[in-house]
C-alpha cells in the first residue's frame, strides 16, 4: 500500500450548512438590506410619521428606509420619474429613478365596491390623483401622482367608506381575491365572502402577520375564476362526498423569474376553519420562509424544498394542533369563467361584466359608472383579477340600457376577443422596475386587432409585462409579452418583448396548467408586435383542427415556423 502524501493532523470538521433566514430554525443573520428595515421599526408604525411629520414636511424630509421600505406596507410606492428610458433602469440608483410622487393602491378584497366606495376612488382620484386610476389583476385600484400631503385627507375618506390601504403592499399578507360574482352566483354552492371578511379582521394590520420574509397573495373563492394556481394559497369550491361543501387548499404558486404553480394540500377545509388553516399557513411562511437571500423569500420556494407531505405535517402539528381532513380535487367548469357579458343572478336579476382597455380607467369614468350604475337601480360593482369589472342586480328590462349606458362612458360589455382578453402591467409609464410601455402599446395592440381581425372567434389571452416580475401573469397567457430592450433591423437597441407562446392555467376542464414556450431568439420590437400578433393568429385560425381546438393546443403541435 502506497504511503499517503496527506499530512497527519485532526479529522477535518463537517462544514456547517448556511442558513437561510428562518426564524423557527434559530437563523435570526445575516439579514438583507429588507430585513434590516423591518428589524429596526415594524413598517406599520410608518403611517404615524407620514401623518405627524412627512405630510407636514414634505417629501424631501422623507427617511429613505421609510420611502423606499416602509411605505409599503400603507399603499404606497414611489412612481418613476418622467423621461427615463428603459435602459436605465437597472442602471441609475434608486433616487435617481423615482419621481416626488406616489402610486398608491387601494384594497379591494374580493373585489367588491358599493356606490360611495366607488365615488370615493373616482374623487380622490380627479383631486389627488390627475384623473390616473388602474384596475390591477389583483383586484386593487392603483392611482398615480399622489403626493404625501396629501395622504393624511386620502385616508381619512377611504376609511369613512369602509376602505382601506393597509397592507396593500409590503411583505406581508396583500389583497384576499374572491370571486367577484360571491353571493350572487347561480354556479355558486358556498360563498367564501364571510372567510374573507374575518382574515381581515383578524389578521391584516396585525404587527404578529407584518413581517412576513416577502409578499403573501392569496384567494378565498368557490368558484375558480381566479388565478389559484399561482397564488401563495388559494382555497378552490369542492364538494366532499362524506362532509358537503367547503374548500380544497392550494400552496406555493407564484410567478415572477422562477415560476412554480401551487401544489394541492389534499385537504378539505370547512369555511369556517378558513381563517385558522390560513393563519397556521402564514405562520409557516413567517417562522420558516427563507430571509437571507431576497430572490429565494417566496413560500414556493420553501415548498420546493419541504414538500407537500412535510408541509402538510408541520401545518398540523405545529400551528393548528390537529390532523385536516383528506378531500377531492375540485371540478372545474367546461370553459373557463371570466364572467364578461350578461349572466344571471341566483335571485334572478342579471350581473354584467364589461371591459376596459387593458385595466386602463380614471377618475372620471369610475364617477360616471357610478352614476350609470345607480340609474339603473345596483348599488355594487365588482372588479375582477383580469381588469375588468362588473355590475351586479340589474333587472331583465334594464339590461340593455345598461349595456348601452356602459359602453357611453367606454366600458364594453360585448367586447372583442382582444379587448376582453389583453391585460398589461402599469409599465414605464410608472413603475421603476420596468423597462418598456405596456397600457399605451395595450391599447395599440387592441386597436390594431380589432381593425384587423375584427370577425376573430376565439378566445386568446395577451398578458404584457414591463419587466420579467411578472406582474400581468405573462408566462400563462396564451401569449405573454416580457418587456426588454431588443435590436431592430437597424442594429438599434429599442423597446420589445420576448415572446411565451401557450401557457395556462387550469381553469376548466381539460385544460392542463404550464407555462408558455420560449422559442430561442422569440422577440418582437414594440412596432412589429401588432403585425406579429395578427400573424399568428391567422396562422392559429388557419391551422386549428375544428373551433373547439385552443390557441394553447394549437401552439404545442404548431411547427415553430408558424410561431416565429
Amino acid at each position: 500500500m502506497a504511503p499517503s502524501n496527506t499530512p497527519a493532523g485532526p479529522a477535518a470538521r463537517p462544514r456547517k450548512a448556511r442558513g437561510e433566514g428562518q426564524w423557527a430554525l434559530g437563523h435570526r443573520e445575516p439579514l438583507n438590506p429588507n430585513e434590516r428595515i423591518k428589524k429596526d421599526d415594524n413598517p406599520l408604525n410608518v403611517r404615524a410619521r407620514i401623518e405627524n411629520i412627512y405630510a407636514h414636511t414634505g417629501f424631501a424630509s422623507i427617511d429613505p428606509q421609510d420611502l423606499r421600505g416602509r411605505f409599503r406596507w400603507w399603499g404606497l410606492y414611489t412612481q418613476r420619474k418622467a423621461g427615463i428610458d428603459g435602459g436605465r433602469t437597472a442602471v441609475l440608483e434608486p433616487h435617481e429613478l423615482e419621481d416626488e410622487y406616489f402610486m398608491l393602491r387601494v384594497r379591494i378584497d374580493g373585489g367588491a365596491l358599493n356606490l360611495a366606495q366607488l365615488r370615493t376612488i373616482a374623487q380622490i382620484s380627479a383631486e389627488f390623483g390627475r384623473d390616473t386610476a388602474d384596475i390591477t389583476d389583483r383586484q386593487n385600484i392603483q392611482l398615480h401622482w399622489i403626493r404625501i400631503e396629501d395622504m393624511p385627507e386620502i385616508w381619512r375618506r377611504l376609511e369613512a367608506v369602509g376602505l382601506q390601504t393597509t397592507e396593500a403592499c409590503g411583505d406581508c399578507p396583500r389583497v384576499v381575491l374572491g370571486s367577484p360574482v360571491a353571493g350572487v352566483s347561480a354556479d355558486e354552492v358556498l360563498d367564501g365572502t364571510p372567510a374573507i371578511d374575518e382574515i381581515l379582521r383578524r389578521y391584516i394590520g396585525d404587527p404578529q402577520y407584518s413581517n412576513l420574509p416577502r409578499k403573501f397573495k392569496s384567494q378565498i373563492s368557490w368558484l375558480p375564476d381566479g388565478p389559484y394556481e399561482t397564488n401563495d394559497i388559494s382555497f378552490v369550491g369542492v364538494d366532499h362526498p362524506q362532509h358537503g361543501p367547503g374548500f380544497d387548499l392550494w400552496i406555493g404558486g407564484g410567478l415572477s423569474t422562477n415560476p412554480r404553480l401551487a401544489e394541492r394540500l389534499g385537504v378539505w377545509v370547512p369555511i369556517d376553519d378558513i381563517p385558522d388553516v390560513w393563519e397556521g399557513v402564514v405562520g409557516i411562511f413567517r417562522d420558516y420562509g427563507y430571509r437571507r437571500l431576497r430572490n429565494r423569500a417566496r413560500l414556493k420556494f420553501l415548498l420546493a424544498d419541504w414538500g407537500v407531505a412535510k408541509f402538510r405535517e408541520v401545518l398540523e402539528k405545529e400551528y393548528l394542533g390537529r390532523a385536516l381532513t383528506d378531500g377531492p380535487p375540485p371540478e372545474l367548469p367546461a370553459k373557463p369563467i371570466d364572467h364578461i357579458g350578461v349572466h344571471k343572478q341566483i335571485d334572478g336579476r342579471n350581473y354584467i361584466g364589461a371591459a376596459p382597455v387593458v385595466g386602463r380607467t380614471s377618475g372620471t369614468q369610475l364617477g360616471k359608472l357610478a352614476d350609470v350604475v345607480e340609474q339603473h337601480g345596483s348599488d355594487r360593482v365588482r372588479l375582477t383579477a383580469y381588469q375588468k369589472l362588473l355590475v351586479l342586480d340589474i333587472a331583465d328590462d334594464r339590461v340593455e340600457s345598461l349595456i348601452t349606458g356602459l359602453r357611453d362612458i367606454g366600458l364594453e360589455a360585448r367586447p372583442s376577443a382582444w379587448r376582453r382578453g389583453t391585460m398589461a402591467c402599469t409599465g414605464i409609464e410608472y413603475c421603476k422596475l420596468a423597462i418598456v410601455e405596456t397600457k399605451a402599446r395595450g391599447e395599440e395592440l387592441v386597436a390594431r386587432l380589432e381593425e384587423r381581425l375584427r370577425d376573430f372567434d376565439a378566445e386568446i389571452s395577451i398578458h404584457i409585462n414591463g419587466c420579467p416580475n411578472a406582474c400581468a401573469r405573462t408566462q400563462v397567457a396564451d401569449i405573454g409579452l416580457k418587456g426588454q430592450l431588443v435590436m431592430n433591423e437597424h442594429g438599434e437597441q429599442v423597446e420589445g418583448y420576448q415572446v411565451h407562446l401557450g401557457g395556462g392555467l387550469g381553469m376548466a376542464q381539460g385544460q392542463t396548467s404550464g407555462f408558455g414556450r420560449k422559442l430561442r431568439g422569440l422577440k418582437a420590437t414594440a412596432e412589429e408586435l401588432p403585425g406579429y400578433v395578427e400573424k399568428l393568429a391567422r396562422h392559429y385560425l388557419d391551422g386549428r383542427t375544428s373551433k373547439d381546438e385552443t390557441f394553447a393546443d394549437w401552439v404545442l403541435r404548431a411547427d415553430e415556423a408558424l410561431l416565429k
